[in-house]
This record gives C-alpha cells, structure tokens and sequence, in this order.
C-alpha cells in the first residue's frame, strides 16, 4: 500500500518501549468480533478505527496531502477490513453485538453509511466549510436503496450502497420492514450531504456515547481518559442510571472491623421490626392465614439416665393406646386416636 511508510526503526522502538505496540495490537485483535461469544457489533468496529489511530500516531502512513491520506486510509484499508468482516460474518454466522434489532441502523456496522454518504456529498474545498447539503452531480437518490438494481449498480463502488447490498445479501422481505430507520433515511431531501451530516451526529450519540459499547474500549497512552472540563453532562438514559455511583461506601484502610460493617447497615425485609423481638419459651408455628393462631409450649429437652435407656431399650415398643386384654375387632374409642385424614369431598 502505497500510503504506508516504511516502518522506522528508531520511532516504533521508542513507542514500542512505551507500549505503543501492545495496546496498537489489543486493538487489532478487537476488531476481528468476540471469540467468546461469538458476535460482531460498531464496538469491534470502532476498536479497528482505534488501530488505525495508533499506527497514524506512531508515524506509520506517509507523509503525503491530508486529502490523499485520508482518502486511501478509507478506501484501502477500512473498504477492505469493511469486506473481510462480512465474509467472517456469513462464514461463521456472526451474532450482531448488542443490536437494536429493527430500531437500530445496522446489526454489525455503522462506519460504511458514514463515510459512504461522505463520497456522494459535494467536494470540499480548502476555504470552504464542509457542507451540510447537496450531492454529487452524478450521485444516486439517496431513495434509490430499496431498488435492488441501483444498489448493485452502486455497491460496488460505493460504500453505503455495499453496505444496503450486505443486507439484501443477508435478509428477505421488503426493506421498509427489515430496515426501517435506513428506509426513512432514504426520504432525506437535502442530498448527501445532510445525509452525512446526521450520521456524524449518530455515530456520536449511537456509538461513542453509549456505555455498552465504551465499556469494551481500551484505553493507554495512545487513548488516555481524559475528562473534559467543559463537556456538557450526558442525558439520562438507562445505562447511565444504572451505573454505579461516585460517592459509594468505601472500607477504611487496613481490614474492615465492626466499626466499617456497621456502617454498611443490615440487609432486612421490609416487614422486620427495627428491634429484635423478646426472648420467650414459646414458638409460633407456621399457619395458613384461616387458621386460629395459638401458643405452644416449646418442648424441654431431658435426656433419660442409663438406668432409664436400660429400662426402655429392655421394654418392648407397642402401638398407642395398646389394651392387651382387649379383643383386636373390638373398635378402639379411645380419645388419643387422631380421627383418619379425609378429602374435604369425602362423605362421612
């Protein structure tokens, strides 16, 4: 690649020995999707836009014109690592990372719309700001991605259009059901540069501020965390109210004794009184709410002496109630007997 620099020696050894090549290939090796579960999402996306970060930081691309630099970073490296992601997602079924499902823009990517939607807007100039509208003199309707033709006409040299084609490659039925946002995408009357202009706007909210996708993220030398002063607070949202909060319980120095686990208070229901309940020889048991609550005696244990278990071990053991003189058909009246279990149904 004729945008790649012959790696010099001297300056990849002093990031080498500042960690500049470990962290470059923890980020390349995140951009290839989890081996563990198996899925591929905009954070292992945004993990290869982080490699190529490193290696433009530590010196490696040429020295050439900004626009030329920028132009083969996207075309001959991203386009390619772009292909590559799609052929591993068909080849070993991929599961999207933390997809929206219908509601989101994509299932594996998002850097494909943004920078395709780039190469239809107007060119830019150095005196000029970027625009927010207009297109190409030659460029499609953004309206012509639900017309199979257009987008195999386009996909080819184009990389949003072979981004909508990896969908038609991948998923059936109309494209208003399986794609919505992008289907509304598509009725944008401002030509491609406002197209571009709002996928900038959700990259940043949609990727680079969302906690599950930042959660994975590392961070060095070459991507420190850095708070930022003037940043405006996020909004709520269900990540960030779940988050753990800065002003939590924290252990004094040294092994938490009494003193530390008391201020971390007793875990109880909601129904436990404040103060524990009196010591008492007695027990409740436990009852279905109909029946009569009442008092029992707890039992006292005394264990027999030895003349006793000599006694008792000697002494046969006969059923309750027991009359040897009394005839075994004779129907026993006896009050101890506990009256059969029956079904409430049974007739008496």
């Amino acid at each position: 690649m004729t945008f790649l620099r012959t790696p010099d020696p001297v300056g990849l050894a002093t990031s080498a020995s500042d960690g500049g090549m470990m962290q470059s290939r923890l980020y390349l090796l995140g951009a290839l999707g989890s081996p563990q579960r198996l899925d591929y999402g905009t954070g292992h996306e945004l993990s290869f836009l982080a490699f190529l970060g490193c290696i433009w930081k530590l010196g490696g691309f040429n020295s050439c014109s900004a626009e030329d630099e920028e132009r083969g970073i996207v075309l001959g490296i991203i386009e390619p690592y772009l292909i590559l992601i799609r052929r591993l997602i068909k080849r070993y079924t991929l599961e999207p990372a933390g997809s929206h499902g219908v509601w989101g823009l994509d299932d594996h990517s998002f850097l494909p719309y943004l920078f395709g939607s780039a190469q239809y807007g107007p060119a830019i100039s150095d005196t000029d700001e970027t625009p927010i509208e207009g297109s190409l003199p030659n460029a499609p309707d953004p309206g012509d991605v639900v017309k199979v033709a257009a987008v195999e006409r386009e996909r080819a040299t184009n990389m949003y259009f072979s981004a909508i084609g990896f969908i038609y490659d991948v998923k059936k039925g109309p494209f208003w059901e399986h794609s919505p946002m992008l289907y509304d995408i598509s009725g944008v009357r401002g030509g491609w540069a406002k197209v571009n202009k709002g996928m900038i706007k959700m990259y940043v909210a949609e990727v680079l501020s969302k906690f599950p996708v930042v959660q994975h993220f590392y961070f060095g030398s070459l991507f420190s965390w850095d708070e930022d002063p003037e940043a405006t607070s996020p909004p709520d949202t269900i990540h960030i109210a779940n988050q753990p909060s800065q002003n939590h319980l924290k252990f004094p120095q040294g092994d938490p004794g009494p003193a530390s686990t008391a201020q971390l208070g007793n875990t109880k229901a909601p129904w436990v009184s404040a103060t524990p309940a009196a010591a008492s020889d007695t027990f409740v048991g436990t009852a279905a709410p109909w029946s009569k609550r009442s008092t029992v005696k707890s039992p006292t244990l005394a264990f027999p002496s030895q003349t006793e278990q000599r006694n008792i071990s000697q002494t046969p053991r006969m059923p309750p109630n027991f009359n040897p003189g009394q005839n075994s058909s004779e129907k026993q009246t006896t009050s101890a007997v506990p009256p059969p279990t029956r079904a409430p149904w049974a007739k008496d």
